[in-house]
């Protein structure tokens, strides 16, 4: 007697040589409505569920494999007498293999021109039942949910039989098959309908295994649509720390705009600035800390020609990303065969919710995307800025928006001159802010300054003053916000308040 199998695919790639194979290992194809008209114009001998079942699909296929003689041959147990007595009793017959893909939802509702009566209508029933019915019972059936696994199927089936193994790793991956496309539809119809969610549903698919995590001795692997958004088409396999790089790089060029370039090394800016064109802007930012600048990463906002490849190419760097390349500057820049060359697809600042791990679950939180409002700054000082020092101070505020707090950055006319990053008090980031920039040759006076965080105490504004900065901008909110007005009043620089934190830890 010929074994059964059914198939009922929404993506048809390979089915047609699929079923063929199957005819051939003396297999009978049951299949539903589309499934079997394309099966039968491809010359492969089908029937149809409904001549199997004894009942039509009906609700214009809404109905079609939920039918005892369906789900009976899927789900009884070929070794329990009980069961094998009923499905004679019911001319039910044992089905072994399930061939099932499901309706496109996430298609359709990434579609813009999707209705909502559309997208509603390709939430699959009938495939989550037949794909869940058939994992369940992996000891005696075959389940297949991606066209990838019909070569390395057919392979085993045609030396004998499938081995239990093989059918417990499809039953996972069927139910991961499933679990995404629930997971999916459920953000989907939350968002949708605007339902708070009462779980957080990680729905990502692995991309790759990585090298390695922050160290050699941890594994690390990445997931979700990394390639949606960057394009890696030069040089060596990017690593854990450097897609954190890259991702802190191109937020704080996102913030800074057009004509920006930002140097990130362990997640903090080495240098930033904003030029008259992107070489202009890469020339500046090196000023800033060239030493720490080398194995970094570099990105920017445009299109990189030839002039500032050639100055890139003057120092080792880890990873260049850009919106895109001239063919003049291609050909400099991958020279270098083993430094990585990324094209930017599109903005990161899209993704509007942070997650971090902690012990038992993780902790959510949305994305710092505020924007400063000029308008609601507040100069707090007998002194006012002057103009130049207001664009000054808005530029610094961006770059220690993206430093690990305690962050203190100096900058002047768009350059970054000085930054102290992740120190336990402000101070101590005023000190090795000072202290780079002295090393690299940045004079501090006349420049501004800008805090993540308020001055708990005036203690960290005067070691600010003593290096020469004539403006600063912070928060402000301190109970002692007085007296740090008073040591800028008494030292003739000016202050402003912005009102919002931009700690990040």
């Amino acid at each position: 007697m010929k074994k059964l199998a059914l198939i009922s695919v929404s993506d048809k790639t390979n089915i047609k040589e699929f079923a063929g194979e199957l005819v051939e290992l003396n297999y009978s194809i049951i299949a539903t409505g589309n499934t079997a008209k394309v099966l039968n114009e491809a010359g492969v001998e089908v029937t149809e569920i409904s001549s199997l079942t004894g009942f039509p699909e009906i609700f214009e296929g809404r109905v079609k494999t939920l039918h005892p003689k369906i789900f009976g041959g899927i789900l009884f147990r070929r070794d329990n007498s009980n069961d094998q007595r009923q499905a004679e009793e019911n001319g039910i017959l044992p089905i072994d293999i399930i061939c099932v893909n499901l309706y496109p939802f996430v298609k359709t509702a990434e579609d813009p021109n999707s209705s909502l009566d559309k997208i509603i209508e390709n939430i699959d029933i009938g495939g989550p039942s037949l794909i869940r019915a058939s994992a369940k019972n992996y000891k005696y059936v075959s389940i297949l949910t991606n066209p990838q696994q019909y070569g390395s199927f057919l392979s085993e089936l045609k030396k004998g039989d499938v081995s239990e193994s093989t059918r417990k790793s499809l039953a996972v991956a069927a139910f991961s098959h499933t679990a995404f496309y629930d997971t999916y539809i459920s953000n989907f119809l939350e968002k949708k309908f605007d339902i708070p969610s009462m779980h957080i549903r990680i729905n990502y698919p692995k991309e790759k295994v990585l090298r390695y995590g922050e160290n050699p001795h941890q594994q690390a692997a990445l997931y979700g649509n990394f390639h949606e958004y960057f394009e890696v088409f030069h040089g060596k396999e990017v690593s854990y720390n450097n897609i954190l790089d890259l991702v802190a790089a191109v937020e704080l060029v996102e913030d800074l705009g057009e004509n920006s370039c930002a140097i990130i090394k362990h997640q903090n800016p080495a240098g930033a600035a904003i030029g008259t064109d992107l070489f202009d802007a890469y020339v500046k930012a090196l000023k800033c800390d060239p030493v720490s600048a080398f194995g970094g990463i570099v990105t920017f906002p445009g299109i990189i020609d030839e002039k500032p490849a050639q100055k890139l190419n003057e120092i080792f760097l880890e990873i260049v990303c850009a919106r895109g390349y001239t063919e003049e500057a291609l050909k400099i820049l991958t020279k270098k065969r083993d430094r990585r060359l990324l094209r930017q697809l599109k903005p990161v600042s899209n993704e509007k919710i942070v997650y971090k791990n902690i012990p038992g679950g993780v902790i959510v939180q949305d994305a710092d995307r505020i924007i400063l409002n000029e308008n609601e700054l507040k100069v707090v000082t007998n002194k006012k800025p002057t103009k130049e020092e207001l664009e000054d101070l808005k530029f610094a505020w961006t770059i220690s928006k993206h430093t690990k707090s305690n962050a203190i950055v100096f900058a002047k006319d768009k350059a970054a001159l000085g930054v102290g990053a992740g120190q336990m008090s402000q101070v101590d980031s005023v000190k090795i802010a000072s202290l780079k920039a002295e090393e690299h040759g940045l004079d501090l006076n006349n420049s501004v300054a800008a805090s993540d965080a308020y001055f708990p105490f005036a203690d960290g504004l005067l070691a600010i003053i003593k290096c020469g900065a004539t403006s600063v901008i912070q928060p402000g909110g301190s109970v002692r916000d007085n007296e740090v007005i008073e040591a800028a009043n008494q030292n003739n620089i000016s202050m402003v308040f912005t009102g919002i934190r931009h700690f990040k830890h």
